[in-house]
Protein backbone atom coordinates (compact mmCIF):
# COMPACT_ATOMS: atom_id res chain seq x y z
CA UNK A 1 0.00 0.00 0.00
CA UNK A 2 1.49 3.69 -1.10
CA UNK A 3 2.56 5.95 1.99
CA UNK A 4 2.21 8.42 -0.74
CA UNK A 5 -0.21 10.95 0.00
CA UNK A 6 -3.12 11.17 -2.90
CA UNK A 7 -3.21 13.64 -5.60
CA UNK A 8 -6.65 14.75 -5.10
CA UNK A 9 -10.15 13.30 -6.08
CA UNK A 10 -11.07 12.38 -9.50
CA UNK A 11 -14.90 11.91 -10.19
CA UNK A 12 -15.65 9.38 -13.78
CA UNK A 13 -19.35 9.74 -15.09
CA UNK A 14 -19.51 7.50 -17.60
CA UNK A 15 -22.37 4.23 -18.30
CA UNK A 16 -19.74 2.81 -20.42
CA UNK A 17 -18.53 0.30 -17.82
CA UNK A 18 -15.30 -0.76 -20.52
CA UNK A 19 -14.34 3.59 -20.25
CA UNK A 20 -15.00 3.66 -16.22
CA UNK A 21 -12.54 1.28 -15.76
CA UNK A 22 -9.64 2.60 -18.84
CA UNK A 23 -9.82 6.03 -16.50
CA UNK A 24 -9.92 4.21 -13.22
CA UNK A 25 -6.53 2.29 -13.99
CA UNK A 26 -5.19 5.21 -15.75
CA UNK A 27 -5.57 7.80 -13.14
CA UNK A 28 -4.99 5.27 -10.12
CA UNK A 29 -1.98 4.57 -11.61
CA UNK A 30 -0.83 8.15 -11.56
CA UNK A 31 -1.93 8.45 -7.45
CA UNK A 32 -5.47 9.75 -8.24
CA UNK A 33 -8.16 8.82 -5.62
CA UNK A 34 -10.57 7.67 -8.30
CA UNK A 35 -14.50 7.47 -7.62
CA UNK A 36 -16.91 5.92 -10.46
CA UNK A 37 -20.57 6.57 -11.32
CA UNK A 38 -22.52 4.54 -14.02
CA UNK A 39 -24.87 7.53 -14.25
CA UNK A 40 -24.98 10.90 -13.18
CA UNK A 41 -28.10 10.09 -10.87
CA UNK A 42 -25.98 8.21 -8.98
CA UNK A 43 -23.05 10.71 -8.88
CA UNK A 44 -25.61 13.58 -7.47
CA UNK A 45 -26.85 11.25 -4.71
CA UNK A 46 -23.17 10.42 -3.37
CA UNK A 47 -21.17 13.52 -4.88
CA UNK A 48 -19.95 15.47 -1.83
CA UNK A 49 -19.25 19.36 -2.05
CA UNK A 50 -16.67 19.66 0.56
CA UNK A 51 -14.10 17.56 -1.10
CA UNK A 52 -11.01 18.88 -2.85
CA UNK A 53 -12.29 16.95 -6.41
CA UNK A 54 -13.16 17.18 -10.37
CA UNK A 55 -15.37 15.60 -12.84
CA UNK A 56 -14.85 13.74 -15.81
CA UNK A 57 -18.02 13.21 -17.61
CA UNK A 58 -19.63 11.72 -21.13
CA UNK A 59 -21.49 14.18 -23.05
CA UNK A 60 -24.16 11.58 -23.77
CA UNK A 61 -25.58 8.89 -21.21
CA UNK A 62 -28.37 6.78 -21.13
CA UNK A 63 -31.05 8.80 -18.63
CA UNK A 64 -29.74 12.66 -17.52
CA UNK A 65 -26.88 13.71 -19.79
CA UNK A 66 -23.70 15.12 -19.40
CA UNK A 67 -25.06 18.22 -19.94
CA UNK A 68 -28.07 18.22 -17.65
CA UNK A 69 -25.11 17.13 -15.09
CA UNK A 70 -23.73 20.39 -15.70
CA UNK A 71 -26.95 22.34 -15.52
CA UNK A 72 -27.81 20.80 -12.00
CA UNK A 73 -24.42 21.37 -10.64
CA UNK A 74 -24.14 24.98 -11.85
CA UNK A 75 -28.51 25.24 -10.05
CA UNK A 76 -26.32 24.19 -6.93
CA UNK A 77 -23.79 26.49 -7.33
CA UNK A 78 -20.84 24.03 -7.44
CA UNK A 79 -17.07 25.17 -8.58
CA UNK A 80 -16.81 21.24 -9.36
CA UNK A 81 -14.05 21.75 -12.77
CA UNK A 82 -15.38 19.69 -15.32
CA UNK A 83 -13.42 18.07 -18.43
CA UNK A 84 -16.14 16.61 -20.89
CA UNK A 85 -15.71 12.85 -23.02
CA UNK A 86 -16.90 13.41 -26.82
CA UNK A 87 -17.68 11.74 -29.83
CA UNK A 88 -16.52 13.55 -32.86
CA UNK A 89 -20.15 14.36 -33.92
CA UNK A 90 -20.48 15.59 -30.29
CA UNK A 91 -17.53 18.81 -30.44
CA UNK A 92 -20.03 21.48 -31.22
CA UNK A 93 -22.17 20.57 -28.12
CA UNK A 94 -18.83 20.37 -26.09
CA UNK A 95 -18.22 23.96 -26.62
CA UNK A 96 -21.19 24.94 -25.46
CA UNK A 97 -20.23 23.01 -22.52
CA UNK A 98 -16.57 25.03 -22.04
CA UNK A 99 -19.12 28.36 -22.23
CA UNK A 100 -21.01 27.25 -19.35
CA UNK A 101 -17.61 26.74 -17.43
CA UNK A 102 -16.26 23.86 -18.19
CA UNK A 103 -12.63 23.41 -18.29
CA UNK A 104 -12.05 21.28 -21.67
CA UNK A 105 -13.07 18.15 -23.48
CA UNK A 106 -11.69 15.60 -24.88
CA UNK A 107 -12.41 13.93 -27.82
CA UNK A 108 -12.38 9.58 -27.94
CA UNK A 109 -10.22 8.22 -28.57
CA UNK A 110 -8.05 10.45 -25.93
CA UNK A 111 -4.16 10.64 -25.28
CA UNK A 112 -3.36 9.88 -21.51
CA UNK A 113 -1.03 12.41 -21.51
CA UNK A 114 -3.59 15.06 -22.12
CA UNK A 115 -6.42 13.82 -19.90
CA UNK A 116 -3.76 13.80 -16.85
CA UNK A 117 -2.38 17.28 -17.55
CA UNK A 118 -6.15 18.13 -17.72
CA UNK A 119 -6.78 16.47 -14.57
CA UNK A 120 -4.05 18.34 -12.33
CA UNK A 121 -5.11 21.62 -14.30
CA UNK A 122 -8.57 20.92 -12.86
CA UNK A 123 -7.35 19.67 -9.55
CA UNK A 124 -5.36 22.97 -9.21
CA UNK A 125 -8.10 24.63 -10.06
CA UNK A 126 -10.28 22.87 -7.36
CA UNK A 127 -7.63 23.81 -4.78
CA UNK A 128 -8.31 27.32 -4.87
CA UNK A 129 -11.66 27.21 -4.89
CA UNK A 130 -11.80 25.40 -1.84
CA UNK A 131 -9.14 27.89 -0.24
CA UNK A 132 -11.54 30.49 -1.23
CA UNK A 133 -14.32 28.88 -0.21
CA UNK A 134 -13.46 27.81 3.02
CA UNK A 135 -12.09 31.89 3.60
CA UNK A 136 -15.16 32.75 2.64
CA UNK A 137 -16.90 30.70 5.31
CA UNK A 138 -14.31 32.00 8.00
CA UNK A 139 -15.36 35.58 7.07
CA UNK A 140 -19.01 34.66 7.08
CA UNK A 141 -18.69 33.62 10.36
CA UNK A 142 -16.62 36.61 11.91
CA UNK A 143 -19.55 38.61 10.54
CA UNK A 144 -22.00 36.97 11.73
CA UNK A 145 -20.99 37.83 15.29
CA UNK A 146 -22.21 41.64 14.72
CA UNK A 147 -25.12 43.02 15.73
CA UNK A 148 -27.31 44.99 13.00
CA UNK A 149 -25.96 48.16 14.42
CA UNK A 150 -22.27 47.45 13.89
CA UNK A 151 -22.89 45.51 10.43
CA UNK A 152 -24.46 49.29 9.48
CA UNK A 153 -21.15 50.81 10.97
CA UNK A 154 -19.32 48.58 9.32
CA UNK A 155 -20.92 49.42 5.75
CA UNK A 156 -20.59 52.61 6.45
CA UNK A 157 -16.85 52.16 7.74
CA UNK A 158 -15.75 50.34 4.62
CA UNK A 159 -17.47 52.98 2.11
CA UNK A 160 -14.97 55.42 3.58
CA UNK A 161 -17.30 57.54 5.64
CA UNK A 162 -16.22 59.63 8.11
CA UNK A 163 -17.28 58.82 12.18
CA UNK A 164 -19.88 61.83 11.35
CA UNK A 165 -21.11 61.07 8.84
CA UNK A 166 -21.88 58.04 10.20
CA UNK A 167 -23.39 59.66 13.00
CA UNK A 168 -25.57 61.77 10.63
CA UNK A 169 -26.29 58.71 8.49
CA UNK A 170 -27.76 56.69 11.33
CA UNK A 171 -29.02 59.27 13.94
CA UNK A 172 -26.85 58.32 16.21
CA UNK A 173 -23.83 60.55 18.30
CA UNK A 174 -20.58 60.31 17.54
CA UNK A 175 -19.21 58.44 20.76
CA UNK A 176 -21.69 55.76 20.29
CA UNK A 177 -20.29 55.34 16.62
CA UNK A 178 -17.01 55.14 18.25
CA UNK A 179 -18.38 52.11 20.47
CA UNK A 180 -19.76 50.49 17.72
CA UNK A 181 -16.69 50.75 15.63
CA UNK A 182 -14.48 49.36 18.74
CA UNK A 183 -17.11 46.51 19.06
CA UNK A 184 -16.69 45.50 15.15
CA UNK A 185 -12.69 45.58 14.99
CA UNK A 186 -12.93 43.11 18.34
CA UNK A 187 -15.26 40.75 16.54
CA UNK A 188 -14.00 40.78 13.59
CA UNK A 189 -10.12 40.78 14.99
CA UNK A 190 -9.09 43.36 13.10
CA UNK A 191 -6.39 45.91 13.87
CA UNK A 192 -6.42 48.43 11.19
CA UNK A 193 -8.86 49.88 8.28
CA UNK A 194 -7.13 47.48 5.89
CA UNK A 195 -7.86 44.81 7.66
CA UNK A 196 -11.73 45.20 8.49
CA UNK A 197 -11.65 45.82 4.26
CA UNK A 198 -10.14 42.43 3.75
CA UNK A 199 -12.46 40.90 6.02
CA UNK A 200 -15.42 42.83 4.67
CA UNK A 201 -14.81 42.41 1.39
CA UNK A 202 -12.93 39.14 0.90
CA UNK A 203 -12.16 38.32 -2.92
CA UNK A 204 -13.26 41.98 -3.85
CA UNK A 205 -10.55 43.70 -1.62
CA UNK A 206 -8.49 45.36 -4.17
CA UNK A 207 -4.38 45.82 -3.38
CA UNK A 208 -3.81 49.01 -1.43
CA UNK A 209 -7.38 50.09 -1.56
CA UNK A 210 -9.06 51.36 1.77
CA UNK A 211 -11.51 53.56 3.86
CA UNK A 212 -9.98 56.76 4.90
CA UNK A 213 -9.12 56.75 8.56
CA UNK A 214 -12.17 57.72 10.45
CA UNK A 215 -12.07 60.81 12.31
CA UNK A 216 -14.67 62.99 14.17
Amino acid sequence: MSLIPKKGTVYVVDDDEAVRDSLQWLLEGKDYRVRCFDSAESFLARFDPREVACLITDIRMDGMSGLELQDKLLDRKSPLPIVFITGHGDVPMAVNTMKKGAMDFIEKPFKEDALVSLVERMLDEARVAFSQSQEAASRDALLSRLTTREAQVLERIVAGRLNKQIADDLGISIKTVEAHRANVMEKLNANTVADLLKIALGANAQPGAGAPAAKP
